[in-house]
């Protein structure tokens, strides 16, 4: 054995909005035995595997159409204004499990476009469950970037609104911004980046620098775990990303060694403990 001690870093693990979800989905397995859930409830799939050992029943909006009278959830990453039309349509219960601080963006990017007529544009992945709920706000009018060069690709009026998915970079937010800026657009900008996320870049910085190695754990699905993955290795070279703790190599680890372990805002704790009992094991 390398006889290492592994340390879990306390500030790991579920945001407020991805906890509110899965106590409310398993509140009503453990009432009801099943539940529908319009997307995967979090980006981890060992997480919505246990959670559909339970009972959950995951469904994408094609599939939605054809369910009637029965209560399907939303989850935290929240929905376009078409999802709640089709459920009155198809007298679905929705259990709303959306995200205040994604409700609460969805209503400013709405209220920011029925104002005037500057484009709206926002920083995100294509195709991500939050912002295709932003651009439903704007009946799809709203243009989405995810990187500087997709942004050089946007022609842009001199007045632009900017917004963010909540889970994005705050460095980069700013840095699109400022280039903007300097591109002689006028730009209302919104800082709509969650802070429980956002403030985890500067705990990790700490918490990583403590340690010989680091492991990452998060699903690969997940637009903040590749995020703070990112934090690790610039601030600790010797950090390795992984889904569970089978795919730990010995050949990461020496003797001894002090191991720290965090995840992202989508990683259980549970899953965190397994990884870190599988260290202690080598």
């Amino acid at each position: 054995m390398l006889n290492m001690l592994a340390t879990i870093d306390d500030n790991s693990g579920f945001c407020f909005g991805v906890t509110y979800a899965i106590d409310m989905a398993e509140e009503i397995l453990n009432e009801e035995g099943t539940l529908y859930c319009l997307g995967d409830i979090v980006h981890n799939d060992e997480e919505v595997q246990r959670l559909k050992a339970k009972g959950l029943k995951i469904i994408d909006t094609k599939m939605l159409a054809d369910i009637f009278d029965a209560k399907v959830l939303i989850r935290a990453h929240g929905e376009p204004p078409e999802t709640y039309k089709l459920a009155l349509k198809n007298n679905i219960e929705l259990v709303d499990a959306s995200c205040p601080v994604v409700l609460k963006l969805q209503n400013r990017v709405k209220e920011s476009f029925d104002e005037s007529e500057a484009p709206i544009i926002i920083y995100g992945k294509h195709g991500h469950a939050e912002v295709s709920g932003l651009l439903g706000q704007t009946g799809g009018a709203a243009r989405v970037f995810m990187n500087q060069e997709e942004l050089d690709a946007l022609a842009l009026p001199k007045k632009v609104k900017l917004f963010s998915q909540t889970t994005k970079s705050t460095k980069s937010l700013y840095n699109y911004r400022d280039y903007l800026v300097s591109k002689g657009h006028e730009v209302d900008f919104n800082d709509t980046i969650c802070r429980q996320v956002s403030n985890r870049d500067v705990q990790l910085r700490d918490f990583v620098k403590k340690f010989n190695v680091i492991i990452f754990v998060a699903g690969i699905k997940s637009s903040n775990g590749k995020i703070l993955y990112d934090v690790c290795k610039e601030h600790n070279n010797n950090s390795y990303f992984v889904s569970n703790a089978s795919e730990l190599n010995p050949e990461w680890f020496d003797a001894n060694n002090t191991v720290g372990i965090c995840g992202a805002t989508s990683t259980p704790m549970w899953q965190m403990e397994e990884v870190r009992l599988a260290v202690e094991a080598l």
